[in-house]
């Protein structure tokens, strides 16, 4: 691993000469942990000010020592908790560092086992404690190094396990990171709407994606300035320019033939901007689409089932949403799109929602989920969950699947072990598919709402091209990760 910060819990000087002696050895780049923020925003503003934290010492490198934020005179500035966030966020090795003179070995180790404590509440993880002063021996199972650091320190620390709790600003930067690696063109056909150019000039102003919007040039242009907006890099399309619209209306003449569509009615219906932003996807004029901000879900998505049309050897379109937990990420399926699936849809979606999981580095691990786990118990509902799990191992023998599995099986290793031991996915599961819309779709905001989670979604699956919908509600920033992760799509 790579990335370091120190943190002291009761002493400013341990941690100034703890980080002074890891510059040393280590010889890397420095990041200041306020970095991109203020002392004052940090305390009072911390939804803010650590996105912006995380985000520049991210660009410092991969290899870097982050200096900890330190005591301030904002009596309300919590060093310790904002160190062990960004450490967290950053997956930056947490090297505890105390103030041992005079110390007996047995307070110390209280002391420690409270800061390890404290440092795993925040998903935090401990690689090493430094000590400073006459130190007494105590023993520990990281490396327990005194100060001056000896030279073999670095290698001792760079030898130790990287990090691999996801907090949400984890995964959220991680997904923008990827998008930025191989920047792809995302339609938004909703530009009537402030929060979708708000989110438009982040995506822009952050090297996310290219973007093209669906409407009047004049207008976009009017209302950016009224915002205080730089969308001057943003590509606008009129419905109605010929250079794409009569292509645009012969293909999809062409598309919907069978169904009795002349040219005629094909070029009114593409001129309705969902139909437009989705003939841009399907001709690669853009890599992806993103609506659902001023428009019904139907309005969003029909269009795709009609153009884009599903991907070889995929029968259903369906949806996860992203659950970015304290420390991990879940996948959760489908919440959005399929009612009552049928075993055969079920099993299309579980193999589906495993591909797209991995594309976002879930490792899957798949619970069938139902009220029984394995043959505990009997019924219709419980036969469907069977048979789409025999369905699912057929279309891909690799995959790591269980069920029918009830959702504390899946999760909980203890529970797992009396109900399913020797399970390769009970108690570790990662991607969770739902019998039912109706269970899903409580399931994912029960979690939401109960734990913190970030749900980002719902990510449709199963298309030839990516096309995500938006809730009529969503926040800016739900807008920029949805524009992100359809970036991510897009790059196969």
């Amino acid at each position: 691993m790579s990335r370091f910060i120190v943190v002291a819990p009761g002493s400013s000087e341990a941690a100034a000469l703890a980080t002074d002696e890891l510059a040393r050895v280590l010889g890397t780049t420095t990041a200041d942990a306020l970095a991109g923020t203020t002392v004052t925003d940090a305390a009072l503003r911390p939804a803010v000010a650590l996105p912006a934290a995380v985000e520049a010492v991210r660009a410092a490198g991969d290899d870097v020592l982050i200096t900890p934020a330190r005591e301030a005179s904002n009596r309300s500035f919590d060093h310790v908790a904002w160190n062990l966030s960004l450490a967290a966020s950053t997956r930056a090795g947490v090297i505890l560092a105390f103030d041992a003179e005079g110390t007996s070995a047995e307070l110390l180790t209280e002391e420690i086992a409270a800061a390890r404590l404290r440092a795993e509440a925040a998903a935090a993880s401990v690689i090493a404690i430094v000590l400073t002063g006459g130190a007494p021996a105590i023993e520990a199972d990281v490396p327990v190094l005194p100060l001056p650091l000896a030279e073999d320190a670095a290698a001792t620390l760079r030898a130790t396990a990287a990090p691999t709790a996801v907090t949400p600003l984890a995964f959220q930067a991680d997904l923008i990171e990827r998008a930025r690696a191989d920047r792809k063109r995302i339609v938004l056909p909703e530009p009537d709407d402030d929060r979708v150019l708000q989110a438009a000039a982040q995506v822009l102003a952050a090297g996310i994606a290219d973007i093209t919007f669906v409407g009047d040039a004049d207008y976009v242009a009017k209302r950016a300035g009224e915002l205080g907006l730089d969308l001057s890099a943003a590509q606008v399309v009129s419905v109605n320019d010929p250079a794409y619209l009569e292509r645009y209306a012969e293909e999809f003449a062409r598309l919907r033939a069978k169904k009795g569509v002349t040219l005629e009615q094909a070029r009114a219906k593409v001129t309705d901007v969902s139909y437009f932003g989705t003939m841009m996807v399907h001709m690669g004029d853009a890599d992806g689409m993103v609506s659902g901000a001023a428009h019904t879900t139907a309005h969003t998505i029909v269009p795709s089932f009609q153009i884009i049309k599903t991907a070889p050897g995929v029968s259903v379109v369906s949806s996860i949403f992203l659950m970015a937990m304290k420390d991990r990420v879940w996948a959760f399926g489908d919440c959005a799109v399929n009612p009552n699936p049928t075993a055969e849809q079920l099993a299309d979606i579980a193999v589906t929602s495993a591909r797209t999981a991995a594309q976002f580095g879930v490792t899957p691990r798949v619970a069938m989920l139902s009220y029984s786990t394995g043959t505990s118990g009997a019924g219709p509902d419980v036969d469907v969950v069977v048979e789409a799990t025999r369905l699912a191992r057929e279309k891909d023998p690799e995959l790591a699947i269980e069920g029918p599995i009830q959702f504390d099986a899946a999760v909980d290793e203890a529970v797992a072990s009396k109900k399913l031991p020797g399970s390769q996915v009970a108690g570790k599961a990662t991607v969770f598919i739902f019998p039912s819309l109706e269970a899903g779709n409580i399931g994912y905001k029960a979690v939401q709402r109960s734990s913190g989670a970030v749900a980002v979604g719902p990510v449709l699956q199963g298309l030839n091209k990516p096309v995500n919908d938006l809730s009529r509600g969503a926040l800016v920033e739900d807008i920029v990760n949805t524009v992100a992760l359809t970036a991510v799509q897009a790059q196969g």
